[in-house]
């Protein structure tokens, strides 16, 4: 991190735990836009603006809570973003034909739930200062 003083950049002044909290108040956002309108949760949490902005601070900041605990809220949040789009591509390729329809929403229903799982546990997680769940890479 920079000096408290200097404030030429915003990436040297933020700490990364209030980028970690407002990623994930953005995916909440996202997630309360597509409970409240015709979207389905994860459309409103892959397309809807705040997602992405989401995303991309996700990426700018990583590498300051690299060595962390936070870095595995980014992590986490990170590869939320992207198996959200991966499942909305399968549904979309699944729904493609009228037989396939119930298939891709039941794959947009279960995609939605399971991100208000993984941005309310990272939340939880965060808020107690403890690292989020991370995959076991062999």
């Amino acid at each position: 991190m920079g000096r408290p003083g200097n404030t030429d950049m915003a990436a040297e002044t933020t700490p990364p735990v209030t980028i970690a909290h407002a990623v994930y108040a953005l995916h909440t956002a996202s997630i309360l836009i597509g409970l409240s309108s015709a979207a389905f949760i994860v459309t409103a949490f892959v397309f809807g603006l705040p997602s992405i902005v989401a995303v991309i601070l996700n990426y700018m900041y990583r590498d300051e809570a690299r060595g962390t605990f936070l870095e595995s809220h980014f992590r986490w949040q990170i590869r939320s973003f992207w198996f959200a789009l991966l499942w909305i591509v399968v549904a979309v390729a699944i729904g493609l034909t009228i037989i396939g329809l119930p298939i891709a929403w039941a794959i947009a229903v279960g995609t939605g739930l399971w991100l208000i799982y993984r941005i309310a546990r990272g939340w939880l997680l965060l808020k107690e200062r403890k690292p989020a769940p991370i995959a076991a890479t062999t």
